[in-house]
């Protein structure tokens, strides 16, 4: 998924270990492509990152056969995201509801549904599109996130799309997690991952109380997708993201009367700074001006070493904004 933003601010995070805490992210909304909204968890103005969790957009339930705002192009319907770049990161697709077809640049073409985790490594340079089928499911409902690569692999593991149909899980009195990376309660899916890293969709019955057992050095966030819930003193409802902090050998989350389904996102703090301006994430002003320039010019060229263009998608590439006159500065991970 891309960051579709004319204007997009830069970040640049360094690491902050907060112990246990509680605080609630709200999300903004922000245009996805040329006709889907979503609502922005990561970055947020007071938290930039989760563990190595760098960006959550998280959109609909939206009904597609009906068009309700300006943005709606005439016939197009759902996410409409041309190809777009990215470097230095994993983005990881979820569904709820829906189905979105995916291509890339490395040959990859795909669809995802719910409950099958889409992983794609950018490495040095990867491109991507997400379309909605004009045969896909009337609901569109998912997230979609980002996860910073360290420094040690980010621009030598290669580009690479993985898909896992059939993902472990783990039942708890009155819940059930599917596992998408990382591991929960001894229980790991063969996603990779690079960093210490947790991502799960669970569901609560109502009323009932999941004792949660976490790891003491990841910090921990939910994002509620449906229902809502109680964890300390939050009550985060729908497309709200409770950060937990780190610290915690377990949690205690108590459904709603009308039960709660959430995504458990955490990981280890990521230790290193990192810029990320539009769909690139770097080390340097310079990092983010050199990946710019690559793919303006893979635009032109038809693709090039460092971004092959996408296969198979009947569409211009989406091209960079303008970077900011000033230089981009340090940020701090959180505020």
């Amino acid at each position: 998924m891309s960051d579709l933003e004319k204007d997009p601010a830069e970040v640049i995070s360094s690491c902050g270990d907060d112990g246990p805490t509680f605080e609630l992210l709200e999300p903004r909304e922000v245009l996805l492509g040329r006709t889907t909204k979503v609502r922005r968890l990561l970055p947020n103005k007071n938290r930039r990152m989760v563990g190595a969790w760098c960006f959550v957009d998280h959109y609909g339930p939206d009904d597609l056969t009906q068009r309700v705002d300006s943005y709606d192009v005439p016939g197009e319907r759902g996410m409409q995201v041309p190809p777009h770049p990215h470097t230095s990161l994993q983005t990881v697709s979820w569904l709820f509801e829906g189905e979105i077809e995916h291509r890339d640049s490395v040959g990859s073409q795909a669809y995802v549904r719910p409950g099958e985790l889409n992983i794609m490594t950018a490495g040095n340079g990867i491109a991507h599109s997400e379309v909605s089928t004009p045969t896909a499911p009337p609901l569109l409902h998912g997230a979609q996130l980002w996860v910073a690569l360290p420094d040690s692999v980010r621009t030598t593991v290669a580009p690479a799309f993985n898909a896992y149909a059939d993902l472990p899980t783990v039942d708890f009195a009155g819940a059930h997690a599917t596992v998408m990376i990382g591991t929960v309660a001894g229980v790991t899916s063969p996603a990779p991952a690079y960093t210490p890293l947790v991502g799960a969709d669970i569901t609560v019955e109502p009323g009932r109380t999941l004792s949660l057992p976490l790891t003491t050095s990841n910090e921990y966030a939910v994002l509620v997708v449906d229902g809502s819930l109680s964890v300390g003193d939050l009550t985060p409802g729908f497309g709200e993201l409770a950060y937990l902090g780190a610290g915690r050998e377990s949690m205690d989350l108590v459904a709603s009367d009308n039960g709660v389904r959430f995504l458990l996102l955490g990981g280890e703090p990521f230790e290193e700074e990192l810029v990320m301006w539009w769909n690139f994430i770097g080390r340097s002003h310079e990092e983010i001006v050199a990946a710019r320039d690559a793919w303006q010019s893979a635009i032109g060229a038809g693709g090039n070493d460092r971004f092959p263009m996408v296969a198979g998608y009947d569409g211009a590439p989406l091209p960079a904004p303008t970077l900011p006159a000033s230089t981009l500065k340090p940020r701090p991970r959180r505020r």
